[in-house]
């Protein structure tokens, strides 16, 4: 049985997700920890229920995604999993942070790649990797099909859909990406996106303004 925790961090609001079992194992998901109190809330979460990190995941590499990221590696040593076609987005998302008024340090560590359709386990539950690009270049989902849940990174909001002016973002291939792989799941599963409230796979096939 996956549990599914949710930290808003940063200025910019960001939703961070540390995924644990009944054996507590835990995955962290766009660590968005900023500040080192945002450190001290996902660390001491992390330590009240005994948990122990076993991978560190980004749906993809802007700056906001993955903020804490090198401070996750430093604390728990856990290696970092993204798509290979993500990897530029991460080397580039320190200067993005001078842009933005939000320096950083960013993760130096080993970097495994994530292909769509492989599968990253915890414990005896699996989440699929779907990619879905156009937010981002090569953003991907971590969908556990037995659970009927969707940690989507920016890709699909409530009612909205991911912004597309960024480096590599693109417009049609973003609505593509929602429309041939969101959009098959069942309509029950629950889409956590990264900003703001979780919704589901059939509230955005009826009301999202951006795909009807």
């Amino acid at each position: 049985m996956i549990k599914v925790k949710v930290f808003t961090f940063s200025p910019i609001q960001e939703n961070t997700y540390l995924l644990y079992n009944e054996k507590s194992e835990a995955l962290i998901i766009d660590p968005g920890c900023y500040f080192t109190a945002e450190q001290d809330t996902l660390r001491n979460f992390i330590d009240g229920e005994s948990l122990t990190p076993i991978q560190l995941l980004n749906t993809h590499c802007h700056l906001d995604h993955v903020f804490g990221n090198k401070w996750v590696y430093d604390t728990y040593k856990t290696p970092l999993y993204i798509h290979k076609g993500e990897a530029q987005m991460l080397e580039l998302a320190p200067i993005s942070g001078e842009k933005w008024g939000l320096p950083f340090n960013n993760y130096i560590g080993p970097i495994h790649f994530l292909e769509e359709g492989d599968t990253i386990l915890l414990g005896n539950d699996a989440l699929e990797i779907i990619l879905t690009p156009g937010h981002s270049p090569a953003s991907i989902c971590f969908y556990s099909a037995e659970h009927q849940f969707l940690i989507g990174g920016d890709v699909l909001f409530r009612e909205s859909i991911g912004r597309t002016d960024l480096p590599g973002g693109n417009h049609e291939v973003l609505l593509k990406s929602i429309r041939e792989k969101i959009f098959l799941l069942p309509d029950a599963v629950k889409v956590y996106p990264g900003h703001g409230i979780p919704t589901t796979v059939g509230h955005e096939k009826r009301h999202n303004p951006f795909l009807q």
